[in-house]
């Protein structure tokens, strides 16, 4: 399955929201004051003779202020490393798409989404899905490691279509080459369907 899936816009929207929140949590870092300048300390000339004078209207930037120091390593988890940052993902998501699925719908789609996703990107599990990994016992190999794989904010919607449901996941890991990555987006859709006479929801397979 492809883990990036071009056929919904929503993935666009999934980022926009990830980085909102990044950019909430640096602007709530409080900036350390400048420290004090004595009294009788040189100032600097405003102007150095040896240095020719460009006009206002090639230096854009020359009156903007000096940009805020950025914000400790320590505030956002390190790259690669920790969950700090998930919580603030995952209310990002809510926020962006309130719940439209009742508890036990959305409950059911999270727990599938979350195995899929972790089957798709590790190999891990792919057997109970053979609908969208067929031919799992040829040997495919698995793009993602299962070492540092992990999803670090879900949610579950309705589709535009009826009867349809999509996952959207934010979720983290280490590719086959060594590099590893969070905030990856992926849209993952359901069918709901009925089994023995109960409702449930059914991953499409893969086009």
């Amino acid at each position: 399955m492809n883990t990036h899936s071009p056929r919904s816009p929503r993935p666009l929207a999934i980022t926009a929201v990830v980085l909102a929140v990044t950019g909430l949590v640096l602007l709530a870092v409080p900036h350390p004051p400048s420290p004090p300048v004595p009294a009788d300390a040189p100032t600097a000339p405003t102007t150095s003779p040896s240095s020719p004078s460009v006009p206002a209207s090639t230096n854009a930037h020359a009156a903007d202020p000096a940009p805020a120091p950025s914000a400790p390593a320590s505030v956002l988890p390190p790259k690669g490393e920790g969950t700090a940052g998930d919580q603030a993902i995952q209310k990002g998501l809510e926020a962006a798409w309130p719940t439209d699925l009742s508890v036990s719908d959305e409950r059911q789609l999270l727990a599938a989404g979350r195995a899929l996703l972790r089957a798709d990107a590790t190999g891990a599990g792919r057997g109970k899905w053979p609908e969208v990994f067929p031919g799992t016992g040829q040997g495919l190999t698995p793009a993602f490691s299962t070492a540092r794989f992990r999803v670090q904010a879900a949610i579950a919607r309705r589709d535009h279509r009826p009867g349809r449901a999509v996952v959207h996941l934010v979720w983290a890991g280490t590719d086959r080459g060594g590099t590893y990555a969070d905030g990856r987006i992926t849209d993952l859709y359901f069918t709901r369907t009925s089994q023995e006479g109960l409702p449930v929801w059914v991953p499409q397979p893969r086009t």
